[in-house]
């Protein structure tokens, strides 16, 4: 589940090198694998040609061992150096002499004659964005994928950081990706996975050793990541043991979020769950409740009374909440006791800087919240977390997460870690490929949501998930991870034509087959978008 930056990726390559592995047997292996790739692309039959596009440094090395391969198995193969051979060096350079065929220069139309293209001209490492030739080769490549070519790309998209899955110029569009090892976040990070298409991951011979040296903290959201810290209740169990989780509502307009996330929390495990609000909140909220339970609760200084009772272990507020001062004051009177919580939505937005900042965030949404009288700014949200000692999750999408961190820029994994570390929290930056990060810097990517989860009231669902986990005491990281992964595949599950009302009902499905499978770490197996 590790996922390795490109410098993480060079350290790997050098220490297998220093272990006694070749750096040509790598070379080698990685260009068998990409071979097999684009074996498999072109498919049975003849009559079609593999253009191979070669770089100037390893990521084209790659290509000749593939071009060699792919030769020696009686296709159609011509080879498009982007430079001259003469710039070739080291093990790039070896491999070059290996290929008995041409070596071509690069020309647009050299790629317009390719059926299958493999292009092998830049890997992750790239630090730079392209320019001269290899734009108007990257800009070809696209142009004839349009015109129904299949392009594989060597470790990544060339244009493309297999850091961050940004691109900062021209990118080839791919259809097929081999990486080799281990996967990158631009693997997972949108637009990189999109512009990546299927990821199939090689093993070459990097002894998995180097890893301990290395020490990754980026991985793969997925059940080998968190299944061993899963709440599972033994025979001798009872409801009290298993956490009570606590919802504050917000007014009779806007129940119906606070019991999405109620629903899901007791879903996933949690003992008892209460919804907690106003008089006129509750008698709404008592009508659709059965499992749950509701109790009045008079502003902030009821939530207060009502977590008094150390039992009740875990907080839920912002779905529905309001973002007003009446909300800023219930999270600070949450952030005072001793349980685990979770901000979500209006509880974010409730921190999101001066009044007038946040009236323009919620107009934006057709309301208007009250100027409140206390320090709301996102400082004071964050002295409040930092002075205790249970675990607080934030679970902002991007426009909060612009509201609540305006200072923070940069990519999305970057983003998410700097969140963390400034606010003390574990922050899920939501999107299709969700990130959550740790204060101490882990991190992991999510990969598993469908696009049918952009649907009114999935976020208090996943927000009620993790409060149901952090519950049942499952850590604060683990539980934001393991609620993420449930979260998208439930909805793979219901599959199209979802509401956020299905979520919680088909947990149990997933929980099911979560327990009764064995969850391997992968290691050779296919990555789909």
């Amino acid at each position: 589940m590790q996922l390795l930056s490109n410098d993480q990726m060079a350290v790997a390559d050098r220490a297998a090198v220093l272990a006694g592995v070749s750096s040509l047997a790598l070379m080698e292996a990685a260009g068998t694998a990409v071979a097999e790739a684009a074996a498999t692309l072109a498919g049975p039959g003849a009559g079609k040609t593999i253009v191979v596009a070669c770089g100037p440094g390893n990521n084209g090395g790659d290509g000749f061992v593939a071009a060699r391969l792919l030769a020696a198995r009686g296709f159609a193969v011509r080879l498009g150096l982007l430079g001259s051979v003469d710039a070739l060096k080291g093990d790039a350079r070896a491999m070059q002499q290996r290929w008995q065929g041409r070596t071509e220069p690069l020309t647009a139309d050299l790629i317009q004659a390719g059926d299958i293209i493999v292009d092998a001209l830049f890997g992750a490492g790239l630090a730079r964005p392209l320019a001269g030739d290899a734009v108007a080769a990257v800009e070809a490549i696209n142009v004839r994928r349009k015109g129904g070519a299949r392009v594989l790309a060597v470790d990544v998209p060339s244009g493309l950081s297999g850091s961050t899955g940004q691109a900062q110029g021209p990118v080839v569009e791919a259809d097929e990706t081999v990486t080799f090892f281990r996967l990158k976040p631009g693997h997972l990070l949108y637009p990189g996975r999109r512009l990546c298409g299927r990821v199939t991951l090689a093993p070459i011979p990097i002894p998995e050793s180097v890893l301990k040296a290395i020490g990754p903290d980026t991985f793969a959201n997925g059940p080998a990541l968190w299944r061993p810290a899963f709440p599972s209740p033994d025979a001798e169990a009872h409801k009290y043991v298993r956490g009570h989780a606590v919802v504050v509502s917000g007014g009779p307009e806007t129940t119906g979020a606070a019991r999405l996330g109620a629903r899901a929390a007791l879903r996933v495990g949690a003992g008892l769950v209460t919804l907690i609000g106003s008089p006129a909140a509750t008698a709404i909220n008592a009508v659709h409740e059965t499992a749950v339970m509701v109790r009045i609760a008079f502003g902030p200084n009821g939530v207060a009374d009502f977590l008094a009772d150390t039992r009740r272990n875990a907080v839920l507020i912002g779905p529905g909440a309001g973002s007003d001062e009446t909300t800023a004051r219930s999270v600070l009177a949450i952030l005072a006791s001793e349980a685990a919580v979770v901000l979500d939505a209006d509880a974010l937005t409730a921190f999101a800087g001066p009044s007038g900042e946040r009236a323009t965030a919620a107009s934006s949404f057709g309301f208007m919240p009250r100027v409140s009288d206390i320090d709301t700014n996102p400082e004071q949200l964050f002295r409040a977390i930092g002075g205790r000692s249970a675990p607080v999750v934030l679970t902002p999408h991007e426009g909060e997460f612009r509201r609540l961190f305006p200072g923070i820029e940069g990519d999305k994994l970057a983003r998410a870690r700097a969140a963390a570390r400034t606010s003390g929290a574990v922050v899920i930056l939501k999107g299709p490929d969700t990130v959550i990060a740790h204060p101490d810097g882990r991190a992991a990517i999510n990969a598993n949501a469908p696009p049918w989860l952009a649907t009114a009231g999935s976020g208090d669902v996943l927000a009620g998930l993790i409060t149901g986990l952090l519950a049942q005491h499952m850590p604060a990281f683990e539980s934001a991870c393991a609620a993420v992964w449930l979260h998208g595949e439930a909805a793979q599950n219901f599959g199209r034509g979802l509401i956020a009302e299905d979520l919680p009902e088909m947990l149990p499905r997933v929980l099911q087959s979560l327990f009764e499978q064995s969850i391997p770490i992968p290691g050779g197996s296919a990555l789909s978008d």
